[in-house]
């Protein structure tokens, strides 16, 4: 719902497809998880798989790309709570929200403030109760004031007079960010009952239940609200298409809901920033100072101060269209080596070069590519500097580790 606004404007309207065409990637990159889950099942990440198959270079830069994903998740969340709570307070300019969502972040996390399985689950409910409230406002919507021809209801799908290759695939490569972090079921090998069979069916699953669910919701948006350029915000489009269909109370609850689980996301994305980092200091690969733990809180609270302070610079100098596609950026190069390991592994290493071995990781790391390809370039940029910054600092650790080891041979 707060990628629909900028989806709908990228897509020409065609969210429906760009959902879906991502889900197809998503599928099969799945089953590349659920497979490799198999081969490192107490490690579960794309870089533990990267680098056991290809080595500590592709898979530090992995992990590097998946760096960049953690810290920008909260300053998305940033953007997103800064635009809907303006809905209900418009006086307020946005970049003052955007400091204050920024310091509540970074202020609930140095508190130590985490929501239990109890609360997720209610709030899981109460979500998916608001979605079928509103399915059922814009399914009333649409019986009272039409659409009613076949051709209405098919131009979600595809509109001659908006259909472009090159659009669609801009939508794609962001409505891909609806199905990110399905991937962390991977790291819950050791847990499950029966991890070979277990962890792939799980993946796989719950790709295609989100896609089918955002399919159902985009669709039925788009048939309330056919014209994408009329939005009164790109960021939350989807709440005024709820106001449309059911009214101001439709409106309130919608806002409200995505508001509250989106400070929930985001609060909960800064402190795994926060914990990555911390990983990644005390095993080397970044300075020792990022290992620092609060021994009142035990919480790696100047890596969250850290967080913070990036969120908010780059929540006011960045939209959130671009700090969307920045995400897909590091995300899909991980993608893309998860389904090149699981190539690797299972049709090139093993026996079995039967085509249900070899086909799905093709398949999906060439969509993957695609999509990936299908970013602005300014995502490019931005996100081809960041991985220049990792490889390089990659290679100055690695000399000065070198450097450090090796016996002096000079004289004095």
């Amino acid at each position: 719902m707060p990628l629909y606004g900028v989806v709908a404007q990228e897509a020409r309207g065609h969210v429906v497809t760009a959902v879906l065409i991502a889900m197809v990637a998503m599928l099969f990159t799945a089953i590349s998880y659920g497979r490799m889950a198999r081969v490192y099942p107490s490690a579960g990440s794309a870089y533990a798989y990267i680098a056991g198959e290809f080595g500590p270079l592709p898979g530090s830069l992995t992990g590097w790309a998946v760096l960049m994903d953690y810290v920008l998740n909260p300053l998305i969340c940033i953007i997103w709570c800064s635009s809907a709570i303006a809905n209900f307070i418009p006086g307020v300019p946005v970049p003052v929200w955007k400091i204050f969502f920024a310091l509540l972040f970074t202020a609930l996390n140095l508190r130590g403030v985490e929501s239990s399985a109890a609360t997720n689950k209610w709030l899981a409910i109460a979500m998916g109760a608001v979605v079928a409230y509103l399915l059922f406002c814009f399914t009333r919507f649409v019986l009272l004031n039409g659409p009613h021809t076949w051709d209405a209801f098919g131009k979600p799908f595809y509109d001659p007079s908006t259909f472009s290759v090159r659009a669609i695939s801009v939508g794609t490569s962001i409505a891909a960010l609806t199905y990110i972090g399905f991937d962390s079921i991977s790291t819950l090998s050791e847990e499950a009952i029966h991890p070979h069979r277990d962890i792939l069916l799980a993946t796989v699953f719950t790709c295609l239940l989100t896609g089918v669910l955002a399919a159902v919701e985009v669709y039925a948006a788009q048939l309330v609200w056919p014209d994408f350029r009329s939005f009164p915000n790109l960021e939350t489009a989807y709440v005024y298409v709820a106001g449309r269909a059911g009214g101001p109370v439709a409106f309130g609850i919608l806002n409200a809901t995505l508001l509250i689980a989106t400070i929930g996301s985001g609060a909960a994305a800064m402190l795994g920033a926060a914990r990555l980092l911390y990983g990644m200091g005390r095993s080397g690969a970044l300075p020792r100072t990022f290992a620092h733990i609060s021994p009142h809180t035990n919480i790696p609270n100047w890596n969250v101060i850290i967080c913070g302070a990036v969120a908010l610079i780059g929540a006011l100098t960045v939209s959130y269209q671009l700090g969307a596609e920045l995400l897909n950026f590091g995300a899909f190069l991980a993608f893309l080596g998860v389904n090149a390991s699981a190539f690797h592994h299972y049709w090139l290493k093993g026996r079995d070069r039967s085509w249900s071995q070899g086909l799905p990781p093709i398949l999906g790391g060439a969509i993957c590519f695609y999509i990936w390809l299908s970013l602005r370039p300014q995502a490019k940029v931005v996100g081809f500097t960041w991985m220049a910054i990792g490889l390089a600092y990659y290679f100055v650790r690695r000399f000065s580790r070198a450097a450090s080891s090796s016996p002096s041979t000079g004289q004095y």
